[in-house]
């Protein structure tokens, strides 16, 4: 048996296009596949602002209100009733996607390719899928990561983007002893920083129009940082590898001047949809290999052991914590990437 649980609970719904609210939603019977987990930390991601601000998140539209939130960490407090997954009072992280096998073709070996995949907090189909920025939520067991003792909730609240980056960087292959660039310094590439530096590259040069990321950027393991406009000293880095996380065609632009002949360009940062102006005579030229990178797969596994064993620092990369009675000022915070790493809410108070 679990703990008693509330009826309800307070949870972060975007209602549409600048409509942020705190409210209570009920707390559902869970499926039987399903346990119920206290959400402790969450961490603001771009989508959930674009969601808030936009009222959509790429071609993801907002056609009613939908609870928010997908970098999410929690404890148990009543396991699935078929018994799976982790038991009452198990830390967990959470991987927030769900592949749609048979849909469409795609590599088995790579789930997060799945066009019918769903995923925490998205609109993408319709009905949504709530994500989990609440008290409490009915989580899928198969999403359940357990977490050691040993590594504690706020760090883990940063699992789920720094399984994004680890994905991004594994994509580019062996970075031991390369030049690295990494185009955009917000908390996606702050943690891809962090990776290449785990990963033995043996200089990186962080690159963002603003001091506060490229700060934060040195503080996981950059060498070097340069402002966005400097195309000159950008091109002069002639990087191995490059990681694109601005998601602007400005960025992919210096992505693509910035590496060296025969080097490798990989796209995390996500791009608006629709014909983007880009370098592509320049990477004929030069052979590079530009290298898309979606979401990950069980890289949430590894990301879960380098954090326990301090190999993977991603601690600067937190700026700010807010509980959840000052949601939505933390949202406000959240948006000023200029003044903003990664941003917190924390559900327990």
């Amino acid at each position: 048996m679990g703990i008693q649980l509330p009826t309800s609970g307070p949870a972060v719904v975007a209602h549409g296009k600048g409509d942020l609210r705190i409210e209570d939603i009920p707390l559902t019977t869970p499926a039987p596949d399903q346990a119920i987990v206290e959400i402790a930390y969450g961490g603001i991601c771009g989508s959930d602002l674009h969601y808030w601000m936009h009222g959509a998140a790429g071609e993801s539209i907002l056609k009613e209100p939908m609870v928010l939130g997908h970098e999410i960490v929690g404890v148990v407090v009543q396991q699935a009733a078929d018994g799976s997954g982790p038991g009452i009072g198990t830390p967990v992280a959470v991987h927030p996607a769900t592949p749609a096998p048979g849909v469409a073709r795609y590599p088995e070996d790579r789930p997060n390719l799945s066009p019918g995949c769903t995923y925490l907090g998205s609109a993408a189909r319709y009905p949504h899928t709530d994500g989990a920025f609440s008290r409490y939520a009915n989580l899928p067991s198969r999403m359940l990561r357990p977490l050691p003792e040993n590594l504690d909730l706020r760090t883990a609240a940063l699992v789920e983007p720094a399984s994004v980056a680890w994905h991004a960087v594994a994509r580019a292959g062996d970075v031991k002893g390369k030049t690295a660039l990494v185009i955009g310094s917000g908390p996606i590439g702050a943690l891809a920083v962090a990776v290449l530096k785990r990963a033995g590259a043996a200089r990186i040069v962080a690159v963002d129009m603003h001091d506060k990321p490229l700060e934060i950027a040195k503080a996981v393991g950059a060498d070097a940082v340069l402002k966005g406009d400097d195309a000159e000293a950008i091109a002069a880095v002639e990087a191995d590898v490059v990681v694109e996380s601005s998601g602007s065609h400005y960025g992919l632009a210096s992505a693509i001047k910035g590496a060296t002949r025969g080097g490798k360009v990989v796209m995390v940062g996500l791009l608006p949809s629709g014909p983007q102006p880009v370098f592509i005579s320049l990477a004929i030229t030069r052979e590079l290999e530009l290298l898309g990178s979606f979401r990950f797969n069980d890289e949430i596994d590894e990301v879960i052991g380098a954090l326990a064993d301090g190999s993977l620092l991603v601690d600067p990369v937190v700026t700010h914590e807010f509980d959840l009675a000052h949601g939505l000022e933390a949202f406000e915070v959240a948006k000023n990437s200029a003044e903003s790493g990664k941003v917190l809410l924390n559900f327990r108070q």
